[in-house]
């Protein structure tokens, strides 16, 4: 293909999960592992740190990374949506290399530390496929809507939470459901730069098995994630 593809890496300062991005998971950090695998990814040029931190900064150019421009501290916020600082990244890579250095956008976000880069690799090849303005990627979902989670009403009673309009006895009548997670994201630049949104467009999702899925928001993934490392390193 002719042009470029960026990964990058969205990791900014105040995570509601204190220095998360830094945190260490099996002696490397949540930051330094997002790096390792975007490097290792055949069909990506360069990797990126999008940060507007200082420290963040200077752990992502010892992982190997560039670390070019700063994060605006208004797309750093708790509020602030990612969706915002990849228009950021974007905009900043085609103002100073031009539009072709980014034909595709990838983000390889820091809470998805037990991918691999067959992973981004899956999503890469699917939105070549040239029919998708974003691949993102899935896991089998722990609970179902049409099965197995309820809503309530206001006095307390408990309705099924999507209602298929047939009897279903068992999961496995259930329609199958999956979790967004965030292995990996791959997009037309000029989807970001124009929609409000993921599911704006035409969107492929990839499978990837719940070990390989598992997303840091609190200490609780992080423990998880350890078991699942030493499961898949052989280290029990």
């Amino acid at each position: 293909m002719s042009g470029g593809t960026i990964a990058f890496v969205f990791a900014r300062g105040g995570s509601q999960m204190k220095g998360k991005n830094l945190r260490p998971l099996a002696g490397s950090s949540l930051l330094a592992r997002a790096i390792g695998v975007a490097k290792a990814v055949h069909g990506i040029d360069r990797v990126v740190v999008s940060t507007d931190d200082d420290v963040i900064a200077a752990a992502g150019l010892a992982a190997g990374a560039e670390v070019p421009f700063r994060r605006p501290a208004a797309l750093a916020t708790d509020a602030a949506p990612e969706w915002l600082a990849w228009r950021h990244a974007i905009s900043w890579a085609r103002d100073h290399h031009g539009a072709a250095a980014l034909e595709r956008f990838v983000s390889v976000p820091t809470t998805a530390p037990l991918r691999v880069p067959g992973d981004v690799e899956a999503c890469l090849a699917a939105y070549d496929e040239g029919r998708w303005d974003v691949v993102l990627t899935v896991r089998p979902a722990e609970r179902n809507p049409y099965f197995n989670m309820v809503r309530l009403d206001a006095d307390g009673r408990a309705h099924r939470a999507a209602d298929p309009g047939i009897r279903i006895a068992g999961r496995q009548m259930a329609p199958p459901m999956y979790d967004v997670t965030t292995v990996a994201y791959v997009a037309s630049p000029d989807f970001v730069l124009r929609a409000e949104g993921l599911f704006d467009g035409r969107v492929k999702a990839v499978v990837v098995p719940k070990e390989r899925a598992v997303d840091i928001d609190d200490e609780w993934d992080l423990v998880t994630a350890e078991a699942f490392l030493r499961r898949m390193t052989g280290k029990e």
